[in-house]
């Protein structure tokens, strides 16, 4: 689906636009960085949990499409990322155990591990632009749907 419906023409209403912005920010966890105007360095931390079990975004920016996906399946958390050509981005994976990750589904590679933070829970790391998929063991039982439910 998509934010708005055909009859919605105006996000002059802060309260519409207030939603936008947390759901993309928050929720998705796409972000410019501040000191890098207009997404040449994007922002992807994505905050799973809230019932929800995927979120799918995408923003059209001056370089080109920037993709923020993540879905929980099973005990796994697959998270799809696409960074526009001339562009770099700073990643953030919630609850992510640094040994486990695959990017693209083989281990990290030394570029990327290179630069990699570990902030508590969080993984952070940094890539250039492509269309990448990260997935790990995703373990914070407070944050998983239960299918059953």
């Amino acid at each position: 689906g998509t934010f708005q419906d055909v009859g919605m023409n105006s996000f002059n209403h802060y309260a519409y636009g207030a939603i936008g912005e947390w759901l993309y920010r928050h929720v998705a966890g796409l972000d410019m960085d501040p000191e890098n105007p207009g997404y040449k360095h994007i922002l992807l931390a994505p905050h799973p949990g809230g019932g929800l079990s995927n979120v799918n975004a995408e923003f059209s920016s001056l370089y080109g499409k920037i993709k923020s996906a993540w879905k929980i399946e099973g005990d796994k958390l697959v998270y799809d990322v696409t960074v526009p050509a001339n562009t770099t981005a700073t990643i953030t994976l919630p609850s992510a155990p640094a040994d486990q990750v695959t990017m693209n589904g083989q281990a990290l590679p030394a570029s990327v591990k290179e630069g990699m933070k570990q902030s508590g829970k969080a993984l952070s790391l940094n890539v250039g632009s492509g269309s990448y998929q990260f997935s790990y063991p995703y373990s914070d039982a407070s944050l998983l749907l239960k299918a059953e439910k």
